[in-house]
């Protein structure tokens, strides 16, 4: 009876301690960190986003500002330590534009690298990197490729969010606009939610968000396609944008990152299997053959 209480009274204090101690790495004291540590699991989310112009009425800081809710939304849920907003991401494709903060490909791998080995330095063996930026997925996932270059005692974890079906189509159904993909409709309803302050409504018909098209290539690929198609670095109408709609979109997102953290704190074979993995690269021809 004694030991039951005692469990009970265990996960109660779990409970309240993680309701207590915030999911923002940069708001703990230095004795709730260590807290903070035991109570995610090891689990760490590094919110990702650039410096980059969204058309006329969304701030610079669109991208960091949706990882970061997303991420905190999700921590709230399924308890983890959300490090501070990191605004190092490829955005070579509108150095044009004012506001852009663009670092070459050698620091953005190199603070990235070193970002995540001070996490895991003070604890959290688990890293999550949660993009919102439309430029950053094929240098992330390279970025993820290349952990296996050299052995560490962390994970990087990269996630990968979809739409269901049905979320698809009740977005669809409230979308006013049909195309996009950068300060449009969809993305500008998302920030009404996460700062609403910063949104500028009547700015929104400023600019063009139309596709230019002003390069017509097939089976082939060239960094240049983004500029010939939006060179106002707008994509869409958000004229249409509300409230509602980016509740719909932030939702899921958020609900499935918090599903994410929940399969990462009960993974124990990425971990295992990466370490087998260096062991076997350092010796190759003791590799074993798998049936």
């Amino acid at each position: 009876m004694k030991k039951l209480l005692f469990t009970l009274f265990s996960m109660s204090a779990i409970t309240v301690s993680a309701q207590n101690i915030s999911v923002a790495w940069d708001e703990l004291t230095g004795p709730d960190f260590r807290r903070a540590v035991e109570l995610s699991e090891g689990v760490c989310v590094l919110p990702m986003g650039v410096m980059e112009k969204h058309g006329a009425h969304l701030p610079l800081g669109t991208d960091l500002y949706s990882a970061r809710y997303v991420s905190r939304r999700a921590a709230e849920q399924e308890y983890a330590v959300v490090f501070p907003a990191y605004f190092f991401g490829q955005i070579n494709e509108a150095k044009q534009q004012p506001g852009t903060v663009a670092y070459s490909p050698e620091l953005l791998y190199k603070v990235l690298d070193e970002t995540c080995r001070e996490i895991a330095r003070n604890g959290m063996k688990k890293i999550i990197l949660c993009n919102s930026h439309g430029g950053n997925p094929m240098f992330l996932q390279y970025f993820c490729q290349t952990q296996l270059a050299s052995e560490r005692d962390y994970v990087v974890y990269l996630f990968d969010p979809s739409i269901d079906r049905a979320t698809q189509q009740k977005i669809n159904e409230m979308r006013e606009s049909t195309t996009g993909g950068h300060g449009d409709e969809v993305e500008t309803s998302t920030l009404i939610v996460a700062r609403p302050d910063l949104v500028k409504m009547s700015a929104v018909n400023d600019e063009s968000g139309r596709d230019l098209a002003r390069l017509n290539l097939e089976n082939a690929y060239t960094a240049i396609w983004w500029y010939a198609s939006y060179p106002n670095h707008y994509a869409g109408d958000a004229s249409g944008a509300d409230k509602e709609l980016g509740e719909v979109r932030l939702k899921q997102w958020s609900d499935q990152l918090a599903d994410v953290i929940r399969q990462v704190k009960a993974d124990d074979t990425t971990a295992k299997l990466q370490q087998q993995f260096f062991r076997e690269a350092a010796d190759p021809m003791s590799t074993p053959i798998f049936d």
